[in-house]
């Protein structure tokens, strides 16, 4: 995954996600809105054959790419405890 810093100030950052699609993009979206200090968080898509770019704003003093790297974190935690969660199954 390649990523671009299109944007930083103390409350916001822009980031392009080159040649990927929408899915993880979303979920990461979606993982931010669960941090208190994050006021935005949303997928923009200029037109379909588009780059991604995630905006995210934060309140508090919470820096967007602390936030940004917490929530993947947490999605990655997620989907670790799903692998684990089938290998069980296919060990059954």
């Amino acid at each position: 995954m390649k990523i671009k810093l299109l944007e930083l100030t103390d409350d916001k950052a822009r980031i392009l996600f080159e040649g990927e699609g929408n899915t993880y993009i979303n979920a990461l979206a979606a993982e931010l809105l669960n941090d208190p200090d994050v006021d935005v968080a949303q997928r923009r898509q200029a037109f379909k054959f588009t780059d991604p770019e995630l905006v995210v704003t934060t309140i508090n003093g919470r820096p967007p790419l602390l936030a940004v790297t917490d929530a993947a974190k947490r999605l990655s935690s997620v989907a670790e405890e799903l692998l684990r969660q089938v290998k069980t199954l296919d060990t059954a």
